[in-house]
């Protein structure tokens, strides 16, 4: 049974992962940075050491932001994420889970997202191989979000 209507195709949907230092006000200030040209960031999550931190976020327009980046002399990475979106949080993150692992596609990381318009739970997964891993959850009913499907 699907969680919500499943699409087959769009624009896939790019992290961006930044270095910041270590500092009081460095998240505030990348994310403020992002909205004053009109975007938000959807999603985050930070993985911090003692001196830095990697900050992985997701943008409504990660073209702006990344030309943003570029003219600000902001070094960055991107990856390619897959975007599910629940109806039931945790059972439906189990379900990802199970669907991804008898396909042995390996969850790298994931992390929750800001919650969608229509109140569905968003849940990002970096997946050793995107396409298939987002075609095997498409396949098992898992609506698959594309950037088009998050931009506001």
């Amino acid at each position: 049974m699907a969680d919500v209507a499943v699409k087959k195709n769009g624009v896939v949907v790019k992290q961006f992962s930044v270095l910041l230092q270590n500092r009081v006000g460095s998240l505030g200030s990348i994310l403020a940075l992002v909205r004053n040209v009109g975007e938000d960031v959807i999603g985050f999550s930070m993985q911090d050491a003692k001196d830095a931190t990697i900050v992985r976020m997701i943008v409504t327009d990660p073209e702006v932001v990344g030309q943003l980046f570029l003219e600000k002399g902001i070094p960055h990475t991107t990856c390619n994420m897959v975007v599910v979106a629940l109806r039931e949080s945790c059972t439906g993150v189990e379900r990802c889970l199970a669907i991804l692992k008898e396909a042995d596609t390996n969850v790298d990381f994931a992390y929750s997202m800001l919650i969608h318009p229509e109140d569905l739970t968003l849940v990002a997964f970096h997946l050793d191989d995107h396409f298939f891993g987002a075609e095997v959850l498409r396949n098992a009913g898992i609506r698959v979000m594309y950037q088009e499907d998050l931009s506001r």
